[in-house]
This record gives structure tokens, C-alpha cells and sequence, in this order.
């Protein structure tokens, strides 16, 4: 069958891989240790998305949102994460055999993600490891992060295709945005963190319920 699109974009968290409990865990732990409030591990749903300096702030009590407060929180969080990522993050169900089928039909694969880069990495090389990314990439100081959509182009200029040849696929309105930006064609991930209704209102095109169905997507 003709394929429409030539590659997919990924993000990672809510999207290949379930990160969520072990995310909220090492906030968690991080706030305990400051003697602050913890949160039910679906409020980190709302709060992942925007990179790990957001996520700090959104899980600090409003009051306590100074450098110096903030500052520890993102030590003590790089700490915890640093040993027990591996605990529980899997890819969703489904995922595996996404990627199957997109390497079978020869549609090259990324992943951009706002998960620091060194994680990212990581992520992808141990838990994905049976698939091939031509681009792995997540937030470092010297790239802008989603929405800002500088690394989605570059990312598809470096594989030599037109934007409107590429999915992006993502689970939040901030994915949503940065395929806009970028002019990828938005897919919102409805087994991710966020609600469809921010897919929509956020510019997704389509919805996947399943993995499976992006593979309908590319052939549409």
C-alpha cells in the first residue's frame, strides 16, 4: 500500500514509554525530604511535559516556589530518578509492535523528547533498544525546548523530508503544538497523560486510541 507519510516523530513520556510512576515516586521522594507535600501519582499527568524545571515548580507548594527551594528540589529529584527509572517505566502496550510495523514498511523513526537528553538517551537504548531512532533527542540547555519547534525541523531536514511527509505523535497540547509549529502532522496519543479534549484544543488532527492506529494514519 502507498505509504502518504515517510517518518514519525515520538515523544517519549506518555507516549512509547509509561514513565508516570516512576517519575512520581522520585518527586516524591524529593519533596519528603524537604518536608513537603506529596502528590497522588496522576497530578504528575499535569505535571510533566514542559522539562524537569517545570515539573519541579508545578509540585512545590506555591509559597515555596524560591531558587533556593527550587534548586535542592532538582538535586534531590536527579538523585532518586537517577536509581529508579528503570523500576516500572515499560512501553505501552502496543508499542512494540508500532515499531515493528513501522520498520517493516520502511518509515524512519525519532523520538523529541522534554525529558533531560541524557535520559532520553538512555531510555531509548535500553528499553527500546530492538528499534532504530535516526534521531534521539531531549532537553539540554543548548536546544529549545516543545513547543519551540527549531529541533523538529532540523530533525526533519536532516532526514532530508518535507514536514507534511512526517506524523508527530504525542500525548499533551505541547506536542500538539510543536507538530503545528514545525507543520508535521499532529497525532494525539489518547493512552497518554492528557485528555482528549486538550488534544483537540491544542491542534491534534487525529486521535490514536491505540498504537496500532497510527499505522492506519500513515496510509490514510
Amino acid at each position: 500500500m502507498r505509504m502518504v507519510f515517510r517518518a514519525v516523530l515520538f515523544d517519549l513520556d506518555g507516549t512509547l514509554l509509561d514513565t508516570l510512576r516512576d517519575m512520581a515516586d522520585s518527586v516524591n521522594i524529593a519533596l519528603a525530604r524537604l518536608g513537603l507535600p506529596l502528590h497522588e501519582p496522576e497530578a504528575y499527568k499535569y505535571f510533566v511535559g514542559n522539562g524537569r524545571r517545570e515539573m519541579a515548580i508545578r509540585a512545590l507548594p506555591a509559597q515555596c516556589r524560591d531558587e533556593a527551594t527550587l534548586t535542592r528540589l532538582l538535586a534531590d529529584i536527579s538523585d532518586e530518578y537517577s536509581r529508579r527509572w528503570r523500576q516500572n517505566t515499560r512501553p505501552y502496550p502496543g508499542i512494540p509492535e508500532l515499531l515493528d510495523a513501522l520498520t517493516t514498511r520502511g518509515i524512519r523513526m525519532a523520538v523529541l523528547s522534554n525529558k533531560p537528553h541524557d535520559y532520553t538517551e538512555a531510555m531509548v537504548s535500553e528499553l527500546l533498544r530492538n528499534w532504530v531512532f535516526d534521531f534521539v533527542v531531549g532537553e539540554s540547555p543548548e536546544r529549545p525546548r516543545k513547543p519551540d519547534p527549531t529541533v523538529a525541523l532540523h530533525i526533519v531536514e536532516q532526514m532530508r523530508l518535507e514536514p507534511e511527509k512526517c506524523l508527530y505523535v504525542g500525548d499533551s497540547s505541547v506536542d500538539m503544538e510543536t507538530a503545528i509549529a514545525a507543520r508535521l502532522y499532529p497525532v494525539g496519543a489518547l493512552w497518554g497523560f492528557r485528555t482528549k479534549d486538550e488534544l483537540l484544543s491544542s491542534g491534534a488532527r487525529a486521535l490514536a486510541r491505540h498504537p496500532g492506529d497510527i499505522i492506519r494514519f500513515l496510509e490514510s
